[in-house]
């Protein structure tokens, strides 16, 4: 049973938010499971949108995904091919020479919270189907902006408007949750992790802290650059804490890619797959990858962040029989305007979910701080 208080956000009856589901996986009918039903089905959107994205799918897919695992507190591994198999070993020395790389080190002691401002160009660019392929250029694009505030060690907010579509998210270091206006409020499963977003080159100690207990899987060349290749993936007991009712989350992993010439991280990669079967249907399987590069390192208060990017995202739909598969690519092009660390009177009340009643709605709050950061202790980039 679920209701609406009068800012419309979707409460279960306990009065708990409503679990959050990844990526572009169906909203069900909770008793009736048989139809594949929401703003999220690709062909739906193939034929209701002929000259422009849906903000509402490219939101729902590149606005706010998660990392695969939980951050764990970083601190600088005891380096011994002695206690640990050669891929643990390499990855620790790696995530050393990255930290040591992008200067992040003197933020472990005095980092206290941070804020980052930046503009976004989205589009759905590509759907394919057993019969047709539809494109749409670059020039289409819709535009955005995005602000992200962290508050260490585990909280964070981030507002992602496209087009006057928004997507809000945020975690006070319990949950994690989600609002839209088209689906209101809803909690993440399973343990507390960050925003994918974050890993883009904006949080080296962050990064460092996910990729930490990485294992090294060999090296690559990204765009003529000889990188280490770190992998990380959700394991057994996570995904099953995050799967919800027909919908099995049977995989979730992210690989890094770190110059071996520079040091830094130049691009994230990560595969999620779902499958769906409601009763008394087939199941339906939705594989979801991400490929963000970054790019335009550049120093603030001596640490080294990425300033811009480009994210191409393939979701493959795929199972039931061939004519139903469809390949969706959305891309996004962001840059990074201003970056602030310390912001003055940023408090972690801004970071409690929407679902307290009396609370404000974090975004009227932080406004009011934005202006004031960007005053007082941002540096414009």
């Amino acid at each position: 049973m679920k209701s609406k208080n009068k800012a419309g956000l979707v409460y279960n009856a306990g009065g708990a938010l409503a679990p959050l589901m990844e990526g572009p996986v169906p909203e069900y009918d909770e008793e009736d499971c048989k139809n594949e039903m929401s703003w999220l089905d690709v062909k739906f959107w193939s034929k209701a949108s002929k000259k422009r994205s849906d903000p509402r799918l490219l939101l729902g897919v590149l606005g706010c995904p998660l990392a695969p695992v939980a951050a764990c507190a970083y601190t600088l591994p005891h380096l011994s091919i002695k206690d640990a198999p050669i891929e643990t070993s390499s990855a620790h020395y790696i995530i050393h020479q990255y930290v040591a790389a992008t200067g992040a080190a003197k933020l472990q002691t005095s980092l206290r919270n941070s804020y980052t401002r930046g503009k976004v160009k989205m589009i759905t660019s590509q759907y394919e189907t057993a019969s047709k392929i539809s494109k749409m250029p670059m020039k289409l694009a819709d535009n955005g902006w995005f602000v992200l505030w962290q508050m260490m060690p585990d909280k964070w907010y981030m507002e992602l408007d496209l087009e006057g579509s928004t997507v809000q998210a945020g975690s006070n270091g319990k949950a994690v949750w989600r609002y839209t206006p088209w689906l209101g409020a809803h909690a993440a499963k399973g343990p507390v992790r960050p925003l994918r977003r974050a890993l883009q080159g904006l949080d080296p100690i962050l990064t460092a802290s996910i990729f930490v207990n990485a294992r090294c899987v060999g090296e690559k060349k990204i765009e003529d650059e000889d990188c280490f290749v770190l992998k990380v993936s959700a394991d057994q007991a996570t995904l099953k804490d995050r799967s919800d009712g027909p919908a099995e989350i049977i995989k979730h992993v992210i690989f890094g890619y770190f110059s071996q010439k520079t040091g830094w991280l130049i691009c994230l990669e990560d595969s999620h797959l779902t499958r769906i079967q409601p009763a008394g249907s087939e199941a339906v399987y939705w594989e979801t990858t991400i490929e963000s590069s970054l790019k335009e390192y550049r120093e603030v208060d001596g640490v080294a962040l990425a300033h811009s990017g480009h994210s191409i995202v393939t979701l493959y739909r795929f199972g039931e029989d061939a004519s139903n598969h469809s390949r969706t690519r959305m891309e996004e092009i962001w840059t990074i305007e201003e970056v602030a660390f310390n912001v003055p009177g940023l408090s972690p009340d801004i970071f409690i979910p929407p679902s307290d009643i009396g609370m404000p709605m974090p975004n009227e709050v932080l406004r009011a701080l934005s202006s004031t950061g960007r005053t007082s202790s941002s540096k414009q980039v």
